[in-house]
């Protein structure tokens, strides 16, 4: 009996004490172990609890309307507290849970009516570990010296509240390592200000993350006086600007995540010490400083970038340990991935290798070449078909039209040339401002209408020497200018349409440097690059149909001298027009089987054909059609003699025009007036 009295009186005592609380509020039990669950509507104030039986404290579903001192007081053994959907609870009030010596977790949850933390609210808790404070979007404001005098805290959680201003964190003085600091889905979070995490933690930070905020913008020296090791600001879409002096006076940076932000530029001072990089879906970074000093490891937005840092010579303070022969045994396969390799994503690809858009000096010095003879070729002619005062006949109102196709082609030639010498030797940092804005679009945009109006003017002037010479002696059946410029609008919507697509989403000029709608990776796209082709070796075979059919027709014995003077005519055009499609016979082969995801060629030999290949007839229709005519040159010459050039050749030229019955394109049946452009092709 003797021994059994201690525990008899031991057991009073604890009935004591569950009754003590549970005379002041039904619903807070004390269980085993030291747990005091105080849960329920009907509790409005906190009871009275035993400073040496309480050691966790859940406190849940409240309707309490403010924790303050005196709800903790002398609670020495108190480890732990939970916090969790109290709806009334509006406010912790100052040095709620200061000076309690035992206090490891506080966990303060889904409180709807939470507004403020009061100051001094965490105070001088010297075996505080770990604080989480989430799920109270009312909670507007912490007090500045809320967290004061936290030496073992090793992890602070605050998420998906309603902060307004950034937390003050100067005089927490945690002396642990390890510090993990989480600031997570506060949506009015607007700014990191300066000395942010100044006083959080005297050892180095192993990381911060501040997700999916609502900030803005990083200032200056926000992270002066830090050691930091990892940063994560992923999920801040609004963030635009990091302040170049943001990490003035901190150290330690070795891994930086920006993905899915909005920043425009990255701060060069703290590039050279980093190892990992992450900026997945930060569009707005365009371009990289050309220091990545330890780099090894980087998941970007872009594949350009990677050419960049994987041409790089950056270094790892493990290299010399990485040299070793032993650094390659599978003991250390993981220490050897991760310190001794370089890797990056999105890898270049077959599309977009890394190189600049002309990628050798040939191909810039055709691409000059061509361009300026297109443009000033085709320009010439266009000057001399518009001044001329002769009449305007259905063969001069094509070639007009064929001249501006070629024009349009000398300007996207120019544009890429232009880019490719801007750029040279630097465009994985301007291949995304080329490739995404206004550039290839613009560059695009011209190829396809100058491409598809060429082809549509080819074949239409085809048509026009067929239906003349198979209906030679049928003037009523004579193509009027009227007829051609219903034809010509036709061209003109049709080539306007197929340019404009790529621009509304089907296909689209950014996929490749050169600015072609390669893009075929959804069905409508592909679509509308097959059909585009097709449509083009459609036209092509028109022609040939057309000049079979002529054939047959001047093959006839009966053919009259109207016939005969024609087929001179039709001869010459076929070379020239069977010359036109032989050029572009590469371009359709190999473009069509990259639609339909077969190529055959590498982008380098894309760009060779696109230089020589491409554009040749552009800039060889103004001397095939035109500069090599005798109709052409006295046109030039009569032109010129206006301005008080070439006054004697004029002369000549009005001499043998004048002893004609006809102009020498005015009669419906010459060869000079059915087509402005022929002559001997020997001139």
């Amino acid at each position: 009996m003797r021994e059994s009295a201690p525990s008899m009186r031991k057991m009073a005592l604890m009935t004591m004490t569950v009754m003590t609380v549970m005379k002041g509020a039904q619903s807070c039990v004390v269980q085993g172990s030291g747990t005091v669950e105080c849960v329920g509507g009907n509790i409005t104030e906190m009871p009275s609890l035993s400073p040496h039986t309480t050691v966790t404290l859940n406190i849940s579903q409240t309707h309490i309307k403010g924790l303050s001192l005196e709800t903790f007081t002398n609670l020495s053994h108190l480890s732990k507290v939970w916090i969790m959907k109290n709806v009334m609870l509006l406010k912790i009030q100052d040095f709620a849970f200061a000076n309690l010596p035992a206090l490891r977790i506080i966990y303060i949850s889904e409180n709807p009516a939470l507004e403020t933390i009061g100051s001094n609210a965490f105070s001088n808790l010297s075996a505080l570990n770990e604080i989480i404070i989430t799920k109270s979007k009312h909670l507007k404001s912490i007090h500045s010296s809320a967290f004061r005098g936290l030496s073992e805290l090793q992890y602070l959680t605050i998420s998906n509240t309603g902060l307004e201003v950034f937390p003050d964190f100067s005089r927490i003085l945690s002396t642990t390592s390890g510090f993990l600091l989480v600031l997570d889905e506060n949506s009015f979070l607007q700014r990191v200000p300066g000395n942010a995490f100044r006083g959080l933690c005297t050892w180095t930070i192993d990381e911060i993350q501040l997700t999916r905020n609502g900030i803005t913008e990083v200032e200056c020296d926000a992270f002066n006086d830090t050691r930091l090791i990892r940063l994560i600001l992923t999920g801040n879409h609004q963030l635009t600007t990091i302040h170049p002096n943001a990490f003035s006076g901190s150290a330690g940076l070795t891994l930086l995540d920006v993905s899915n932000t909005a920043v425009r530029s990255l701060p060069e001072s703290i590039l050279e010490g980093l190892e990992t990089l992450g900026a997945e879906n930060a569009r707005q970074l365009r371009t990289l400083p050309p220091l990545f000093g330890r780099l090894r490891h980087a998941n970007l937005t872009y594949h350009w970038h990677c050419c960049a840092f994987l041409d790089s010579n950056s270094k790892s303070k493990w290299d010399s340990i990485c040299s070793q022969p032993e650094a390659h045994l599978p003991i250390y396969w993981k220490f050897y991935q991760a310190h001794c390799t370089k890797s990056c994503n999105p890898q270049p690809d077959a599309l977009n290798p890394c190189t600049d858009i002309m990628e050798t000096s040939p191909l810039r010095v055709l691409i000059w070449v061509i361009s300026l003879l297109a443009l000033l070729g085709n320009a010439t002619v266009l000057l001399v078909l518009l001044a001329s005062r002769a009449k305007l006949t259905v063969p001069r109102f094509l070639m007009c039209h064929l001249a501006f196709a070629d024009l349009c082609m000398g300007v996207y030639l120019v544009v890429i040339a232009m880019g490719d010498m801007v750029t040279r030797g630097q465009y994985f940092n301007h291949a995304i401002a080329w490739q995404m804005d206004y550039g290839c679009n613009i560059a695009g945009f011209f190829t396809v209408f100058a491409s598809e109006l060429s082809v549509f003017t080819l074949t239409a002037i085809t048509l026009e020497r067929w239906h003349t010479i198979t209906n030679a002696l049928r003037l009523d059946r004579k193509i009027r200018l009227r007829h051609a410029c219903v034809v010509m609008a036709a061209g003109w919507v049709f080539a306007l349409l197929a340019a404009a697509l790529p621009t509304l989403g089907v296909s689209s000029y950014d996929k490749v440097s050169i600015c072609l709608p390669m893009d075929v990776d959804s069905l409508l796209s592909q679509v509308y690059v097959v059909g585009l082709l097709l449509l083009n070796v459609l036209a092509f075979l028109v022609v040939c149909v057309c000049y079979f059919s002529i054939y047959l027709a001047v093959r006839k014995p009966s053919s009259t001298p109207a016939h005969a003077a024609d087929t001179d005519v039709a001869q010459r055009m076929a070379v020239l027009i069977f010359t036109d499609f032989l050029c572009m016979a590469p371009i359709s082969f190999f473009a069509i089987s990259a639609a339909l995801k077969l190529p055959l060629i590498t982008m380098w030999h894309a760009k060779l054909l696109l230089v020589l290949f491409y554009p040749i007839n552009s800039c060889a229709n103004p001397f095939l059609y035109a500069f090599f005519t005798r109709t052409f040159r006295r046109d030039f010459v009569l032109l010129a003699a206006r301005f008080g050039l070439f006054k004697a050749q004029a002369q000549i030229y009005r001499t043998e025009s004048s002893t004609c019955q006809q102009p020498a394109w005015a009669s419906p049946k010459s060869s000079h007036g059915t087509l402005y452009s022929l002559a001997n092709i020997s001139h």
